[in-house]
């Protein structure tokens, strides 16, 4: 018994109504723009192991530099502890002969003569001796006061010098390298004459 449809109409509503297939929205990638994001990723890695390099370079360079200073600052301070631990020595020899007056070494016999002599001998050995090994004295008599290398003791007024110019040495001074051993201790000149040659108002 046919109800008055149609099965064909049917058919035809229901394709119609049955959605398209959307479009894919990614578009394929051509090979070349394969080719030229694969480029530009090397080049970024490339700008990278290149910094990566130099700054390893770099850090080997202050290393290096860094390693020859402290083989040669060993070398120079190396004996520092060992050359202060000897000034005593050289203080000793230093006041053996300041204790022998000028007038007695004049009226001394040939065997005082030469005992004085050995002495100065032995001193003048071993200050060259402490000078192969970088240890200098200090010769700050006349010189500006520096507080780097000079500890004052006392001011003393001098007028024939300028301000602020050691004018005693109580005690000598040693330095290793650019490094003070034991600083001088000295006497200040206060008031002495100006440092253009004039005399103080």
């Amino acid at each position: 018994m046919n109800d008055g449809k149609n099965p064909q109409n049917d058919r035809v509503s229901q394709t119609e109504e049955a959605p398209a297939s959307a479009p894919d929205p990614t578009p394929v990638q051509s090979e070349a723009e394969r080719d030229a994001a694969a480029v530009q990723a090397l080049i970024a890695e490339n700008a990278s192991l290149k910094d990566k390099v130099l700054r390893t370079l770099a850090e080997m360079e202050n290393l290096r530099r860094r390693t020859e200073k402290e083989v040669s600052d060993a070398k120079a301070y190396g004996v520092t502890s060992f050359a202060r631990d000897m000034l005593t020595f050289a203080d000793n020899l230093r006041r053996a002969l300041e204790n022998v007056p000028p007038e007695t070494r004049e009226a001394a016999d040939n065997t005082l003569k030469a005992f004085v002599e050995g002495i100065e001998l032995t001193e003048r050995d071993f200050l060259s001796r402490l000078s192969r090994h970088g240890v200098r004295k200090l010769e700050p008599k006349g010189q500006k006061f520096d507080p780097n290398f000079h500890e004052a003791l006392f001011e003393a007024h001098d007028e024939s010098v300028p301000p602020g110019t050691v004018a005693h040495v109580v005690e000598e001074g040693f330095a290793i390298g650019e490094r003070v051993l034991r600083p001088a201790k000295v006497g200040v000149a206060k008031g002495g004459a100006k440092e253009g040659g004039g005399k103080p108002n």
